[in-house]
């Protein structure tokens, strides 16, 4: 048996805080975010939003689509790394909201990375635990851990969550490959000292990018062989929406059409282990990636880690 994907959901705050808004609180403007990034706007939660109510909205949606009740579900995982509080975990707060019992509940912290982490290890535990379904969520909120006065990370990063729902399979669909991996030792590029003095983001801008343009291309390289296929043949490269830049560099180093790397950051910034899921449920539904596509998901960022999967619709 194999492990496809069932349905989809995702969720953004209500509140939109575009380029313009920013300007009025740091020294910065549409123009200079813009051109250096790509980002347009973002979304940040306001009172009575947290990361449960996203992945809750998110969760509820993925189920629908799966055509699948909480009650089936036999695992849910959370990539997160804003937990509302430190116990219980995210996963087990969403558990009886979702209506679901008895299942195995954890969350993941990969940052950016996060969905596919909890990807690769929903597929290893259904295979191995002989589980029918699993609601994977990735989602941050970081305006919570935003320095507002720090125009190098408050420009870039938004909230947001997205879900999937995967369940067993038997036919050609389902995931194919995975690739993941974190270089430890360039943890200080991009980090969140929330228990020291600074509990804010800081980031090493141009590390990130040169970890980013080295790691990822060789890390897209590697998914793509395991599963037998050639890059040619991925029709939808859905990846981390870090930054327009970094995707283009990327389009560029593996000569990779624009075309095949879609993207909503303009919309959405750096939604961290939102990101790839959020960008996944658009991509379904706008029709982007149909049933058949071969797509491709790859993640990267704090710790620094990587993931990588390729999976057929």
């Amino acid at each position: 048996m194999g492990i496809a994907l069932a349905g989809t959901g995702s969720k953004l705050p209500s509140k939109i805080l575009t380029n313009d808004d920013l300007s009025k609180i740091v020294d910065t403007s549409d123009e200079w975010i813009s051109q250096r990034t790509g980002i347009k706007q973002r979304h940040i939660v306001e009172e009575g939003e947290n990361l449960v109510s996203l992945a809750f909205e998110a969760g509820k949606e993925a189920l629908k689509s799966a055509n699948v009740e909480g009650k089936d579900l036999g695992l849910i995982i959370v990539g997160t790394s804003t937990q509302d509080k430190r116990l219980p975990n995210t996963a087990c707060e969403l558990q009886p909201l979702l209506g679901a019992s008895d299942c195995a509940c954890m969350d993941v912290s990969s940052a950016c990375s996060g969905f596919v982490y909890a990807l690769s290890i929903a597929y290893s535990m259904m295979n191995t635990l002989d589980i029918d379904y699993a609601l994977v969520v990735g989602g941050d909120v970081l305006s919570r851990e935003m320095d507002w006065t720090d125009r190098t990370t408050c420009v870039l990063f938004g909230d947001g969550v997205g879900a999937a729902v995967l369940k067993k399979s038997d036919n050609e669909a389902g995931f194919l490959s995975f690739d993941i991996g974190a270089d430890g030792s360039k943890g200080f590029a991009l980090y969140d000292n929330s228990y020291g003095d600074d509990r804010y983001i800081r980031m090493d801008g141009q590390e990130v990018f040169k970890f980013t343009i080295r790691t990822v291309p060789h890390s897209i390289e590697k998914a793509v062989k395991r599963a037998g296929v050639h890059k040619d043949d991925i029709d939808v490269f859905l990846l981390h929406q870090a930054n327009l830049r970094i995707l283009e560099a990327v389009s560029k180093k593996l000569d990779i059409p624009l075309e095949k790397l879609p993207h909503n950051l303009e919309r959405t910034g750096n939604t961290s282990a939102g990101s790839i899921p959020l960008l996944l449920d658009e991509a379904v539904k706008k029709g982007i990636a149909k049933k058949g596509d071969l797509i491709l998901l790859c993640g990267f960022g704090a710790g620094l880690t990587w993931g990588t999967c390729v999976l057929r619709l």
